[in-house]
């Protein structure tokens, strides 16, 4: 018995000993991983990568910019079915255990033990808090340390945070594949949903993929992923986290995956969107840009962008179509199956309703064709193959551009296309506009280019913007990054110079040749109207800018003095500095479609400065405003307690007052008569008050139009990216202004023909149109009601600038005098 005793009391001993050996080891263990462990406190301050997002004016989607494509939802925004299904996949009893489950740990080990010397992956037994203390805080190595740190570092973060936060934390940190970070993220990727439309089957497929998404992929292993998805089912149904009958049905649920679009989300409006992109690039930089979570309101109407869109791409087709067919763009073997070699040919992705298509037979009525097939979401080819038609009906523009048939209408299909051509086409419609079914049109890409920008001009908030026929051919933005010469639409400028510092809409200046000596060798500069050999004497300003007339320009640019006019024209931002060459006077300085539309909307705004904008507000991660654009002082509009009878809210301007008002309004009145009867007259089809002016630069390599409404200014530039002639009539009058005028019909349809702003302290006086002379009460003559400032009126007689006797004196000219035909810039009245 003693001995007994004494054997248990050694036993007791000794395990008294190994005990504390063992706690004392364990503890030494945890003191030496606790060593190097990372601060565990700074995800109370987490701030993960989160997407940028741009919107419309409207709201609606425009584009997302993203390294990790995140967005980030509190715990309480995520539905509670969603949250149930990744406890299921991956941590069922995440609230009860404190970070560790045991019970999985001793189930990871005996796979280990089993596995061991097999080089297969041990399984992990990580919680989900483990998880969110691997993927902040620690690396993905295989080994014994690491998961040491890892559990340490779990119940250290259970004892620092809520359940809840963890379960946010990881969430919204972990990769689900797709480019996908976080659930919200996801559910977009996947599916094209917020996380509070999944269905059960769509929620439970995510949450199978934390575990490996790339074997997981919808469509390169839907059978695996499937698998996936209904396991996590069962989980759920075995939890009693959803009823039998619902599992059922879910499991019965097709893994029907629709791929969300990485470009701009709103179409025609890439631009648009990579404009944005560049500017808040600018502004913050990469990082805030691609991980800032920047909720970003732009100022595109996507109405009028879709409309912008389309009238610029009819401009810039019809142009390019009436220049002849230059044939197919590839050609393919169409042996075999075409559509495979055809799903290799880079097509524009943006250029919707138009396809690629392949001829697959010919005769001399038509031609059959297969269009290019899609990709599966893994990348596949699709194997459906479409087909269709090209009647003679559809390829009857296409005269050859060049060799012996050049410009001769075709007779037969197969004159124009052969088996293996690859084309683009689109439907082709009937005479009343209707789809004929099956039959489509030939269509090709236009060499030439151009842009076009529509703004507020009370505001400067660009509404629509086009930067080119296809973004997808070519980023470069043609409407802020192309500087070329405005031509003509610079006039407004100088005209505006003039009126604003004494002239007059009546200011008479000669139209006829001049001689311009250009000093250093540079020999003499004759300019010349664009009807060259046609002048009309002395000539109103107004006249002279209906007409468009060169001479009188340089004449008044003379007289007003080049150093003026480029201080003006630096004031509306068309240049930065304008050398004081009188050819710069004619638009021979380049500047961009952006500027020009600005330096307009000054004009129909009354002269108030404008700042060009296409963004309205950006906040930050927490909904924080970090810019407005609008900058106006609002009076009475903080009314936090209410209503009680104060007045209305006042919004302050006190932006730069470039333009005199009335000077502005003088300037709008005689751009409205180029619309109703000078170059621009095809806008007048737009049945509503537009002023405009066109411009066409010398061998008419650019055309431009520049026009506005009372509350809308639209610019277009239409030419080559590598300048060259046009072609006879490639003026802003026959190629620009029919932009204008589509795009105005269809954004003003709906809009009451509102006049212009009269000014306070503008005289209207009725005077004749062709001398400006003040009319008198029997004038049986054209008159018009001219804009005069305080102390201006129609002059009796008036001098002539440009016009001068043999001792340089300025010569008056009674307003019966008839047409003069000058011999130089001094020369003498003959």
């Amino acid at each position: 018995m003693r001995f007994l005793l004494r054997f248990m009391g050694f036993l007791f001993a000794a395990g008294t000993i190994v005990f504390l050996v063992g706690v004392g080891a364990v503890a030494g263990l945890i003191w030496h991983f606790s060593k190097d462990l990372p601060d565990y406190s700074q995800l109370q301050d987490y701030e993960p990568p989160v997407m940028t997002r741009v919107h419309a004016a409207d709201g609606a989607l425009l584009g997302e910019y993203s390294k990790e494509r995140r967005l980030y939802l509190p715990i309480q925004a995520i539905p509670k079915s969603v949250i149930n299904a990744f406890l299921a996949a991956e941590d069922k009893n995440f609230y009860e255990h404190g970070g560790i489950d045991f019970t999985g740990m001793a189930r990871a080990a005996i796979l280990y033990a089993q596995n061991y010397g097999s080089n297969r992956r041990p399984q992990g037994a990580s919680t989900i808090t483990q998880q969110v203390a691997k993927n902040f805080l620690l690396t993905n190595e295989v080994s014994f340390d690491r998961k040491i740190k890892e559990a340490l570092l779990a119940m250290r973060i259970e004892r620092t945070y809520s359940k809840d936060k963890i379960l946010e934390l990881y969430l919204n940190e972990i990769y689900l594949g797709l480019g996908a970070y976080g659930i919200a993220a996801a559910s977009l990727v996947y599916f094209d949903k917020s996380v509070n439309e999944l269905t059960l089957a769509e929620a439970a497929y995510l949450a199978a993929l934390p575990k490996a998404p790339a074997a997981l992929h919808p469509v390169r292993n839907r059978d695996r992923a499937i698998e996936r998805r209904n396991y996590v089912i069962d989980r759920l149904a075995e939890n009693g986290w959803i009823k039998p009958a619902d599992a059922t049905a879910a499991r019965k649920e097709p893994l029907v995956v629709t791929s969300r679009a990485n470009a701009a989300h709103i179409f025609a409006g890439e631009y648009f969107a990579e404009e944005v992109r560049r500017d808040i690039f600018e502004r913050y930089g990469e990082k805030k840009l691609y991980e800032g979570g920047l909720s970003v309101r732009t100022t595109l109407d996507p109405k009028l962008q879709v409309m912008a869109r389309k009238s610029m791409v009819t401009g810039l087709v019809n142009f390019d179509e009436a220049q002849g067919w230059r044939g197919a763009q590839h050609k393919i073997d169409i042996s075999g199956d075409w559509g495979v070699k055809l799903a290799e040919v880079k097509s524009l992705s943006d250029i919707s309703p138009w396809r690629m298509a392949v001829v697959l037979e010919i005769s001399d009525q038509s031609a059959r064709i297969g269009f290019q097939p899609g990709r599966e979401l893994g990348g596949a080819v699709s194997k459906t193959r479409d087909t269709g038609l090209i009647s003679l009906d559809g390829v009857r523009w296409a005269k050859a551009a060049s060799g012996p048939t050049r410009f001769k209408t075709p007779t037969s299909v197969a004159q124009v296309l052969s088996p293996g051509d690859v084309i683009y086409v689109d439907p082709l419609l009937a005479k009343d506009g209707s789809i004929v079914e099956g039959q489509y049109r030939l269509r090709q890409v236009p060499e030439v280019s151009g842009a076009l920008v529509a703004m507020d001009p009370w505001t400067g908030r660009v509404v629509a913007m086009v930067g080119g026929f296809s973004f997808d051919q070519s980023q470069f933005n043609r409407a802020t990054q192309a500087y070329r010469q405005p031509g003509s639409s610079f006039k407004p400028i100088v005209y505006s110079t003039a009126m604003d510092n004494g002239y007059t809409p009546s200011t008479v200046v000669v139209d006829a040749p001049i001689e311009i000596d250009q000093g250093q060798g540079a020999g003499v500069w004759r300019p010349e109207n664009y009807s060259t050999g046609k002048y009309y004497g002395p000539t109103t300003l107004r006249n002279a800018l209906r007409q468009s007339l060169n001479t009188v320009t340089v004449r008044l640019a003379q007289d007003v003095g080049m150093p003026l006019i480029g201080e003006y024209a630096k004031r509306f931002g068309v240049y930065d500095e304008l050398p004081n060459y009188l050819s710069y006077a004619l638009g021979a300085g380049e500047t961009t479609v952006m500027r020009m539309v600005t330096a307009y909307s000054m004009f129909a705004n009354g002269g108030k400065r404008v700042k060009p904008t296409l963004i309205d507000r950006i906040q930050d991660r927490y909904g924080r405003t970090i810019f407005k654009h609008d900058q106006r002082e609002c009076r009475g509009c903080d009314a936090a307690d209410g209503w009680k009878n104060q007045p209305e809210p006042t919004l302050v301007d006190r932006r730069e007052q470039v333009l005199d008002a009335m000077t502005a309004y003088q300037i709008t009145s005689m751009m409205e008569g180029v619309v109703q009867g000078g170059t621009a007259t095809v806008v007048r089809e737009v049945g509503k008050p537009i002023a405009g002016k066109t411009g066409t630069t010398n061998d008419e390599k650019d055309a431009w139009f520049i026009g506005f409404s009372p509350d809308l200014v639209v610019g277009i530039y239409i030419g080559y990216d590598k300048p060259r002639n046009l072609g006879r009539g490639g003026t802003g009058g026959h190629l620009a202004a029919p932009v204008a005028r589509d795009f105005l019909k269809l954004a003003l349809a709906d809009k009451p023909a509102v006049p212009f702003r009269v000014p306070a302290g503008i005289k209207l006086i009725r005077v004749d149109a062709k001398s400006g002379m003040r009319a008198g009460p029997g004038d049986s003559g054209r008159t018009i009601l001219e804009a005069f400032k305080p102390g201006t009126a129609p002059p009796d007689n008036y001098s002539v600038i440009g016009v001068a006797d043999a001792e340089g004196r300025s010569l008056t000219v009674s307003p019966d005098a008839d047409r003069a035909i000058i011999r130089s810039g001094t020369g003498g009245l003959y």
